[in-house]
């Protein structure tokens, strides 16, 4: 696995966009549909929250959302207070980078028991064949009882080598519920990493879903704390990926207090030499008495040369705790594929069902429906070979095809 520090010696090789594109209607730039879903489109170019002369937009309920640059003047007070709930958080190197030289972000910021009924999506494009340096940070504060859903995309239009450096900061009130889906298809020039920062107040709920189907190197980082009584933490994750492919999932869960619930679950598939790391950490804080935490990572590798290290790790200070954790690492069940083909499926169409029915237990745990049927549609097709980077929107269907599956998914 590739170190931040190594990357850090080679951002001279970036150059980041000091000033927005002249504004012209996202749709220009970029197309992307998931069907039957409706979502407030917050669109990031080259690293700038793209608007015409509205960079905050405020609706009747109370919810903001925009840039953060505007953000940081509008509402300084709500801003600094995500800011200061992870002052105390351990960050690598990027991370800090990312707080000194970020050119812009998305901001919401929901008041109390408002419940967001649209999706909010985060399409962040790069359009430009120089070596950009992107780094982003994002801002997303839930008041009491507040509920709100957030699809965040990678893409790509025009691009070279590409060092994205994103950190998103969501400060969870009382009360407060969040579905995060991350979604990841990006070309092998690009270098993406990820850091996820979630702090958790008393009887919330935090619910996240990445799944990577391309990658140059991409790196997953999640710390969530959770802070005060009853709160609780789901986070899933797949990743497949092939050729010479890279990526990488580090999850880190405080339990920092009593009563309070977490489970990981990630899966992978690996083909050819790509290789893949899951590195989960639970901490159980002295005093955090009745714990239920749960962690979990399975792997399929395709090939000899494929390679992934998973270390998850409890680190317990309290002794009234139920916690679990544990991975695999094998090849297709032999037994299962012999099953198979007694009922007359083909050796090829086989393998491919373990595989989709492997996968898409992650992607079940989807709880927007029209998102978990396109998600599940291109399960099948970067199974099938058919997926790949594309010169639009992954969840793009501009070419209006059927991608039919050989057999039956829910035969399984």
């Amino acid at each position: 696995m590739k170190s931040n520090t190594s990357y850090l010696q080679k951002l001279s090789q970036f150059q980041l966009q000091a000033q927005p594109d002249v504004y012209r209607p996202f749709e220009e730039v970029f197309k992307c549909q998931i069907w039957n879903l409706d979502t407030t489109t917050l669109p990031m170019l080259n690293g700038w929250y793209m608007h015409d002369q509205q960079p905050l937009t405020r609706l009747d309920n109370g919810v903001v959302f925009g840039s953060l640059r505007a953000a940081k003047d509008a509402f300084p007070d709500i801003v600094e207070k995500c800011h200061h709930a992870f002052s105390e958080t351990e960050k690598d190197e990027l991370t800090m980078l990312n707080e000194s030289q970020y050119t812009d972000g998305v901001f919401i910021y929901v008041p109390d028991e408002v419940k967001v009924a649209n999706p909010f999506q985060i399409i962040s494009i790069v359009n430009s064949q120089d070596d950009l340096l992107v780094q982003n940070r994002h801002v997303i504060f839930l008041g009491k009882g507040a509920e709100m859903s957030l699809i965040q995309c990678d893409d790509s239009v025009r691009y070279g080598h590409t060092f994205l450096n994103i950190v998103t900061e969501v400060f969870m009130s009382e009360r407060a519920q969040m579905h995060y889906y991350k979604t990841e298809n990006k070309e092998k020039e690009s270098e993406l990493y990820n850091h996820l920062y979630v702090h958790q107040q008393g009887y919330t709920h935090f619910h996240s879903n990445t799944v990577t189907f391309n990658a140059g190197y991409i790196r997953n980082s999640i710390v969530v704390n959770l802070s005060e009584p009853f709160a609780d933490a789901q986070l899933y994750g797949l990743y497949l990926v092939d050729k010479s492919q890279q990526c990488d999932n580090h999850i880190k869960i405080h339990h920092l207090t009593t009563d309070c619930t977490s489970k990981q679950l990630y899966k992978g598939i690996l083909d050819d030499e790509a290789i893949a790391g899951f590195h989960g950490h639970i901490i159980v804080h002295p005093n955090a008495q009745r714990t239920a935490a749960f962690q979990t990572n399975r792997n399929i590798l395709l090939t000899d040369k494929a390679k992934v290290n998973t270390t998850p790790f409890l680190e317990i200070y309290a002794d009234d705790v139920q916690c679990s954790h544990g991975a695999t690492t094998g090849q297709l069940d032999d037994e299962a594929l012999f099953y198979l083909r007694s009922r007359g499926i083909s050796a090829h169409n086989a393998r491919k069902l373990l595989m989709f029915a492997f996968a898409n237990e992650i992607i079940n745990y989807v709880e927007i429906e029209a998102l978990q049927d396109r998600l599940g549609d291109m399960v099948q097709r970067r199974l099938n070979g058919e997926l790949t980077i594309c010169d639009q929107c992954m969840l793009s269907d501009a070419d209006n095809r059927d991608f039919v599956f050989p057999i039956d998914p829910s035969k399984i």
